[in-house]
């Protein structure tokens, strides 16, 4: 039974900088793609960083050069470090994985999702 649990959204003002935190449990962690994905009110999700099995990171063009995606196998644990904060990055950010094929960034690529953690910056 996998098992996404996101912690460590709040408010921020613009500017300002906020570390999501995902653990997972229920399968082999380090064979997986990874990924963070948001969804604000009225849009549609969208991916905002993976990283591949390969370790390899990937991000949407709307926050490159402003958010770090990390992760460590030893502790089923996956990161997003997020700096410089707009206010269009408000949204409440997943944690995905189960990996289906498909683009990386693609939502509907991924079969396992957590409950999410709002962030909201003013």
């Amino acid at each position: 039974h996998v098992q996404l649990v996101e912690s460590g959204g709040g408010s921020v003002q613009a500017g300002g900088s906020l570390r999501l935190s995902c653990a997972a449990s229920g399968y082999t962690y380090s064979s997986y793609c990874m990924g963070w994905f948001r969804q604000a009110p009225g849009k549609e999700r969208e991916g905002v960083a993976v990283i591949d099995s390969d370790g390899l990171a990937k991000y949407a063009d709307s926050v490159k050069g402003r958010f770090t995606i990390s992760q460590d196998n030893a502790k089923n644990s996956l990161y997003l470090q997020m700096n410089s904060l707009k206010p269009e990055d408000t949204a409440t950010y997943y944690c995905a994985t189960g990996y289906v094929g498909g683009a990386l960034l693609r939502p509907q690529s991924y079969s396992y999702w957590g409950q999410g953690t709002q962030v909201t910056v003013s």
